[in-house]
């Protein structure tokens, strides 16, 4: 006797089948369609990223801080092992440090002397938002990193994201309730530097890497591993003088750049606000 649960398998059965035979033709279709709707009008999938991102911001702010709590216990148990290592180390780098304070005491003297002979102005001071990281959209085709800070918080796209040791990315769309930051390493980053102490102007462009490269070097330029690069302030967007990280290679692959800041570890960062408009205009994306 057939009951009707094997009725209702024998039907679904061919429906099964033929699905699983045309999954991938049905994928591909799906995707050329999204891909031909992309091009016709970009701004629908940034609107609708974004959307998503302010909808699973409180989700992904909840889920992180566990995380977070973990990472911080099994970094306590690091140091406490390694703790007597360090404390030498420290001990040296106090000696150090003491050489440096007393010689920047003396070129901080004559550099207040100096301002007061040229009636020096100080820019204004910058301001700045601190957010937390609640998720990584690191992969092979995108560096990024979403923060739980947006518009309700003063944030606006193309603002500098810095830690304590430099410069990590700008924040590239912003929602009500977060926003997601541009890395510098990423494929679409492309930031106007200064290298070294020859001050040498070039482009330092990302690509995807852990190792970003300089760009648009003038002829017979001449660098070295170890030296440092800044941004030049050219273009109006980051301000002069916020360091970004050092050279580490120089050869026929061209000039590779390792930033100061490692992305893996990162919790808190700082927005930062210059006052500076700059090429980057601030863009209202999605409803307030």
């Amino acid at each position: 006797m057939i009951t009707r649960r094997d009725a209702i398998a024998r039907i679904t059965m061919p429906i099964k089948a033929l699905a699983q035979r045309f999954a991938f033709l049905i994928l591909l279709g799906a995707a050329g369609g999204i891909l031909m709707v992309g091009k016709a009008d970009p701004r629908i999938f940034e609107r609708t990223r974004i959307a998503v991102v302010d909808a699973s911001a409180p989700i992904l702010d909840a889920v992180s801080r566990p995380v977070a709590t973990v990472a911080s216990i099994v970094e306590e148990a690091n140091h406490l092992i390694h703790l007597r290592e360090e404390n030498a180390t420290l001990r040296q780098e106090n000696a150090r440090l003491l050489q440096w304070r007393s010689a920047a005491q003396v070129l901080s003297s004559e550099n207040k002397q100096l301002r007061d002979l040229l009636r020096f102005v100080p820019d204004d001071p910058a301001t700045y938002i601190t957010a937390r990281v609640i998720a990584d959209s690191g992969g092979a085709f995108v560096r990024s990193i979403l923060v739980n800070s947006g518009r309700r918080d003063g944030v606006r796209k193309g603002l500098p994201v810095v830690v304590g040791t430099g410069l990590i990315g700008r924040v590239a769309e912003v929602g009500r309730r977060a926003s997601r930051v541009l890395l510098i390493n990423d494929l679409n980053s492309h930031i106007p530097v200064v290298i070294g102490a020859e001050r040498h102007h070039a482009i330092l462009s990302g690509d995807n890497s852990d190792l970003s490269r300089i760009e648009y070097l003038t002829a017979n330029t001449s660098m070295a591993v170890g030296d440092r690069i800044v941004t030049s302030g050219r273009g109006g967007v980051f301000p002069p003088g916020l360091p970004i990280g050092a050279v580490t290679s120089v050869g026929e692959e061209g000039v590779r750049v390792r930033g100061y800041v490692s992305v893996d570890t990162l919790e808190y960062v700082r927005i930062m606000d210059f006052g500076l408009e700059g090429m980057v205009r601030p863009e209202k994306i999605g409803a307030n």
